[in-house]
């Protein structure tokens, strides 16, 4: 059962002379501080590059062509029913992949480096890599292509296929979603994830839900929404409250809430939170559906991305319980802009690389734009936050905060002027 809540690579090969390096040969290094005990994880190349190509020296570089790709598929040229959510979705969990997959072998480099006496010639044998040379060899999700990934959307409908032929009933919407939820939650055993591990990243991209086949509501009504297409059952969606409700497109919405063995198609579809008197979704009737604002296939790619910034900023600033991307804009007179309060850099730069992707989608979102200058600030990128925050002061509809926010930026350029830690790249994520 459905009740999404919208607020909720290819494997580098290395070749190495016989050194001490020789050990690490099919795995990357990572050290926690201040133990520096030594963590091995699954060696993946993160570098986009032909093999006569340089090789990347920022994450930038490395996430560029992703970056591109995600933004021809959601190009404001396309209409929007030719845009694939899942495609979308895929792009961006390869983006993040790469990012994540260039800082372990960053962190190997780094280990190398403090650790070898021939490190300048080890190096050079690290840095022989293999590179994807295509763009389906670029895209590789757990060692799957995303057109491998989006068969395992095929695969999920042929089965339902296969549970309405072993049924011996037509293809009317109420069996085939019957049939849909069969398949995923019986047959596959699909589950919503709990609250706690709902803040875990893994469960909010469409390949790990696929893979593990435990994530948050929103991507079970992403699957569902691109298996019932597969099956020529279009399916809407729209926000309500703090839920991201799913049903069939009809011409008559009031077949939706007739009940049917106890339970409305309605029901079946979007599950216990239909139920529940705390939500709103349990006040809705055929009526009152047709004045939601139906979710675009731009708009759902949107809420995915807003869902990725909350919980990649909930995971950066948990060493700082309560921290708030605009807390340094309500203590402006109390506190020093050049305070910077303990965050996960990792996570930041993920949750910057959400809003970024979602700014391409929503160019004139100034709040939206605040937030990404506000992350900025926080990485101690000057230049960007500077540059984001004043656009927003040019599109800000809230004269108050739009005097808060130039207070904010020429404080920051103050404070960028001088030798401050502010703008180093010592001490900005990499």
């Amino acid at each position: 059962m459905l009740c999404a809540s919208s607020s909720s690579f290819g494997h580098a090969s290395m070749t190495m002379a016989s050194s001490p390096l020789s050990r690490f040969v099919g795995t990357t290094l990572r050290f926690d501080h201040p133990g520096r005990n030594l963590i091995t994880t699954a060696s993946a190349s993160a570098y986009p590059l032909n093999k006569d190509s340089p090789r990347p020296k920022t994450y930038k570089e490395v996430t560029k062509p992703f970056r591109k790709i995600f933004a021809r598929e959601i190009s404001t040229q396309s209409k929007d029913d030719d845009i694939s959510i899942a495609k979308a979705l895929l792009y961006i969990a390869a983006e993040d992949e790469a990012f994540l997959a260039f800082n372990r072998e960053m962190d190997a480099m780094s280990f190398v480096k403090e650790n070898q006496s021939d490190s300048e010639e080890e190096l050079e044998t690290v840095q022989d890599q293999s590179y994807p040379d295509s763009e389906e060899h670029l895209l590789q999700l757990d060692g799957k292509s995303i057109s491998e990934w989006l068969s395992e959307l095929d695969a999920i409908s042929k089965e339902v296929e296969a549970e309405l032929v072993s049924r011996d009933i037509g293809c009317h919407s109420v069996q085939i979603l019957e049939a849909v939820n069969t398949v995923l939650f019986d047959t596959r055993g699909f589950e919503r994830t709990s609250k706690r591990l709902a803040l875990d990243p893994k469960y909010s991209y469409l390949h790990s839900v696929l893979n593990s086949r435990c994530g948050t509501a929103f991507l079970f009504s992403v699957i569902y929404i691109e298996v019932c297409q597969r099956l020529g059952l279009p399916i809407v969606g729209a926000r309500v409250g703090e839920e991201f409700l799913i049903w069939p497109k009809t011409e008559n919405p009031e077949e939706l809430f007739s009940e049917n063995s106890g339970q409305s198609l309605f029901a079946i579809i979007n599950g216990r939170c239909v139920d529940d008197p705390g939500s709103m979704a349990s006040d809705l009737t055929g009526k009152s559906l047709l004045g939601l604002d139906v979710a675009t296939n731009r708009d759902i790619i949107g809420i995915a991305l807003a869902n990725l910034i909350r919980v990649h900023w909930r995971r950066a600033s948990k060493p700082s319980p309560g921290l708030m991307l605009t807390s340094p804009l309500s203590q402006l007179n109390n506190t020093s802009v050049s305070n910077f309060p303990l965050l996960r850099p990792q996570d930041l730069r993920l949750a910057i690389a959400a809003a970024e992707r979602l700014l391409i989608l929503e160019p004139l979102n100034w709040r939206l734009r605040r937030d990404l200058g506000m992350m900025h600030y926080y990485v101690r990128q000057s230049r960007e936050a500077i540059q984001e925050l004043s656009i927003c002061i040019a599109f800000a509809f809230d004269e108050e905060e739009a005097k808060v926010l130039t207070l904010f930026v020429e404080k920051l350029h103050l404070l960028s002027s001088l030798k401050s830690p502010f703008g180093s790249d010592r001490l900005a994520v990499r």
